[in-house]
């Protein structure tokens, strides 16, 4: 049943999400030689705040924002395969292709931006416009990245494109891989793309004024959201996956790499962010663009 699929879906991506933000707290904490909080902790934050009351009301729209984002989440995931020699964990992928997962990831800037501009605090509202600022920069690269894509693979569905190669297309294509995953540690809001909710500067950016089920609601879509990227780069670029465990060791490892990327390197601030990102990783997307329209594979 579809249903029951979905539901399995929505379920491992939940708690595997917060499993890596946990990892994340952790390794990010043992690069700054601190012992950090448990890997479950995050888990434990989320469940404590949603029996909480909120603080503080600004209206239906102050909470619209956070289920705008928390639908444009779980919806992205549910058509994304998993797998792409199984009909399990499947989810809606049958009725829509890559160009409805693009779409439905620009839902959670949307409803960040709604839900927080009626708020009025200044660091919500400064990290919003950080954010929708660096969103064309961020976007267009991997765009670019993913169009090659299909047009290598020839089609629009996400487990064709994984069942497609070969040689995966993190090494047939090296220079479209290396722009997407440019734009995907700022998708997954590393540094030096960190600019939204970036600590000290923009306190906790758009989340400032959510307290309680909201703020929880937000953690949530966050760790479900970063699940659903990984296995859509996994899909795109590694290959896809055929089992848990292939799932799991590729979107670690995937996972890994943004962590370390964002202990390395410090923050941007948003013009260098936009001026890196439409210079560096756009012209090497249109480059390996160029390359898979002359060569094919």
């Amino acid at each position: 049943m579809i249903i029951l699929d979905l539901a399995l879906m929505l379920i491992t991506a939940y708690f595997v999400g917060f499993i890596y933000y946990g990892l994340y707290r952790n390794i990010t904490a043992r690069f700054q030689r601190r012992i950090g909080p448990t890997i479950f902790q995050s888990f434990y934050d989320s469940i404590k705040f949603f029996g909480k009351k909120e603080a503080i009301s600004h209206g239906w729209m102050f909470y619209l924002g956070p289920i705008i984002m928390a639908t444009g989440a779980i919806m992205t995931l549910f058509f994304i395969p998993f797998f792409y020699q199984s009909e399990s964990f499947s989810g809606l992928s049958g009725y829509g292709n890559l160009f409805l997962v693009l779409y439905l990831m620009l839902l959670g800037p949307l409803g960040n931006a709604m839900g927080v501009g009626v708020g009025g605090n200044p660091f919500g509202v400064m990290g919003v416009t950080r954010g929708l600022t660096r969103l064309f920069a961020l976007e267009l690269p991997f765009y670019i990245a993913v169009v090659a894509i299909m047009s290598i693979s020839q089609s629009a569905d996400i487990a064709t494109i994984a069942g497609s190669q070969t040689t995966i297309n993190a090494f047939a294509h090296p220079l479209l891989f290396i722009a997407a995953l440019f734009s995907f540690v700022a998708m997954m809001g590393q540094s030096p793309f960190d600019v939204v909710g970036a600590p000290v500067e923009v306190y906790s950016g758009p989340a400032s004024e959510f307290s309680g089920k909201f703020l929880s609601l937000l953690m949530s879509q966050s760790a479900i959201f970063s699940f659903a990227k990984l296995v859509l780069m996994v899909n795109l670029f590694l290959g896809g996956a055929d089992g848990f465990f292939e799932l799991l060791w590729k979107t670690f490892v995937l996972f890994l790499f943004v962590i370390a990327f964002g202990a390395i390197y410090g923050r941007f601030k948003t013009p260098q962010s936009v001026d890196f990102l439409i210079k560096v990783p756009t012209v090497i997307a249109i480059v390996g663009l160029i390359f898979a329209t002359a060569w094919g594979n």
